[in-house]
């Protein structure tokens, strides 16, 4: 009888938000975008690309602008101009000496201050901060649709591809060497990313996009060696960051994406600390096991 009264404020923590049809949206809308970014981060984490992500989130910003500009869905535009940074990236890259992160630099923040002069000059009703950092509180239901289409095209794709895919980030030699088109997968890869951004545009922003796109797998990736697993553990670690970062949002009255952010980010370093076979702690007791013995092993030779 204790434990239930005890657990009644726990309960009423959980439900009163949901007396709020724009909070229920916002957890629904929150929890689809973090499986979407989870399921992507594992091959973003395998592959390396947390900079491509970055690139690929900044590019996007004129694309938004003149969107609205023209009347016509953002993700459009975010999509067109994320995929058109892609190809500049890829041609850039292959048609000079510049190394890919220089490009990527050079390339994100161009687009990205474009945005923003585009955006200083084009007349709209444009909240640069909710482009920055999401709106998921105040999403439409246009924006919703925009967000489930754009986020069901990308898990077809992965689901469709999923073992090309893993095969190009895990190795991509190997896939050229067995006859897999890796230039095709490359940009396979990187059509999804933006779309991912797309997806979670109006949840997170531009900024935190990043963190839900790199930490979920990076969390993933210290627990678990085999790519099935990492998978399940992304999801968990991204939906439930996605869920209890929007309660947070709302008990604490902060904002929710970056309470989603901060949130996820906690797990990771728990993880990192924790983790039973990459954590920091078994790590430094392997170390120092290791130091013991070979210490031992010293004094039993002399």
């Amino acid at each position: 009888m204790n434990n239930l009264i005890a657990a009644i404020p726990v309960v009423d923590w959980l439900l009163e938000p949901l007396q709020y049809g724009f909070l229920i949206r916002a957890i629904l809308v929150s929890a689809f975008v973090g499986l979407v970014c989870a399921v992507l981060s594992c091959y973003i984490t395998l592959k390396g690309w947390s900079l491509m992500g970055d690139a690929v989130s900044h590019s996007v910003v004129p694309g938004v602008v003149v969107a609205y500009a023209l009347n016509i869905p953002f993700a459009v535009g975010a999509f067109v101009f994320g995929f058109g940074s892609i190809v500049a990236i890829g041609y850039i890259k292959s048609n000079t000496r510049l190394k890919e992160d220089a490009v990527i630099g050079v390339i994100f923040t161009g687009f990205f201050a474009f945005g923003l002069v585009l955006q200083t000059k084009i007349p709209s009703s444009i909240d640069l901060f909710h482009i920055l950092f999401g709106n998921v509180l105040g999403i439409s239901d246009g924006d919703i649709v925009q967000t489930l289409i754009a986020g069901t095209i990308t898990l077809a794709v992965i689901l469709l591809r999923r073992r090309d895919l893993l095969l190009f980030c895990f190795d991509s030699n190997h896939a050229k060497a067995i006859g897999l088109n890796t230039q095709f997968m490359y940009y396979t890869l990187l059509s999804v990313l933006a779309l991912t951004i797309v997806t979670a545009l109006q949840t997170v922003g531009i900024i935190l996009v990043i963190a839900m796109l790199v930490t979920p797998g990076s969390i993933a990736y210290l627990l678990s060696d085999r790519f099935d697993r990492m998978l399940i553990i992304s999801v968990i670690s991204s939906v439930f960051s996605c869920v209890m970062g929007t309660y947070l949002s709302y008990h604490l009255d902060i904002s929710t994406g970056g309470s989603i952010v901060v949130l996820l980010t906690f797990l990771f370093l728990v993880t990192i600390v924790l983790a039973p076979k990459y954590g920091i702690l078994v790590q430094n007791w392997r170390r120092n096991s290791q130091a013991v013995l070979n210490e031992a092993e010293g004094t039993d030779n002399f």
